[in-house]
């Protein structure tokens, strides 16, 4: 005969749960002040919860085949804020090399995330990819003004960024004035000081515009009118260098930007690139005419 005593097996485990003796988990939930903590135990978890005893990690073999792509993407971000870099990277690679038709149909959120967190640099990359060769895509959304400030970097820095200088100058002091509501858009109005609010906004982004890519008009009209914002050495060095080639600069010269020179049709299914295929360009052509979510 065999004597049961559940209920006071399971009244055990309230208890320890309640008193959190010889936990080695702690459980977080809530936001900001109303946060309440559990202190458990792994090896009940466990047991008690296939959620947990599939997320274990303990060896080196982890199996995707039975995970969606999405909660793999979720993944990613959970791992990384425990600091998993192997785990990761590896994610990433799987993604980019496996799942990369998910990853384009979820353009939008894929590209928010990754550099809201600003860690997961492999996502990052393969974006700007795509952005680079399409930057109309990001430039000329409804949302550009709110894009984080990191993104804006990554992109005007690249080498392939397919765009005009003065347009990237345009956009750029555009995005800056915008995180300064109290900025007007005229120039001839601000203070002093109003130059200086833009300058200190802009920091991180003006270093790579190139400057001396730029005709002498579009530098008069477009850069000029906030001239207050850059060395003195630098509109000293443009100028003398338009009106004498022999003129030394000091200044930093950044090369030109690698333009590709096939134009790319407007609409057409043609294949025109390594990094995406006539679906691809049949569905970022829905993007610039606002099919789908504008990327933020």
């Amino acid at each position: 005969m065999s004597i049961k005593h559940f209920e006071k097996l399971s009244n055990n485990y309230i208890e320890l749960l309640e008193k959190g003796d010889d936990f080695n988990v702690i459980i977080k939930v809530g936001k900001s002040k109303d946060i309440k903590e559990f202190k458990v135990h792994s090896a009940i978890l466990k047991y008690r919860s296939s959620y947990f005893r599939d997320r274990y990690i303990y060896g080196g073999f982890i199996s995707l085949e039975s995970f969606d792509t999405q909660l793999i993407f979720d993944l990613i971000l959970i791992a990384d804020e425990f600091v998993l870099e192997e785990l990761v990277g590896s994610l990433e690679t799987y993604l980019i090399e496996s799942k990369a038709h998910w990853l384009r149909t979820h353009f939008t959120n894929v590209y928010k995330k990754c550099f809201q967190n600003n860690k997961l640099k492999e996502l990052q990359n393969w974006c700007n990819n795509i952005l680079a060769k399409h930057p109309n895509i990001i430039f000329d959304s409804e949302d550009f003004n709110s894009l984080n400030e990191t993104a804006l970097v990554s992109l005007i820095k690249r080498d392939d960024l397919q765009m005009e200088e003065i347009k990237i100058w345009n956009y750029v002091v555009k995005w800056g004035i915008a995180q300064n509501p109290n900025l007007t858009s005229d120039p001839e109005e601000w203070t002093y000081e109003n130059f200086m609010t833009l300058k200190d906004t802009l920091k991180n982004c003006l270093s790579h515009i190139r400057y001396f890519q730029m005709s002498g008009e579009d530098i008069a009209n477009y850069v000029l009118p906030y001239s207050q914002i850059r060395e003195k050495q630098l509109w000293k060095d443009l100028t003398k260098s338009h009106f004498s080639s022999k003129h030394k600069v000091i200044s930093t010269i950044l090369p030109p930007r690698i333009i590709l020179k096939t134009e790319l049709p407007t609409r057409s299914t043609e294949l025109f690139s390594t990094v995406i295929n006539e679906e691809h360009a049949a569905e970022i052509a829905s993007w610039i005419d606002k099919n789908i979510p504008h990327i933020v």
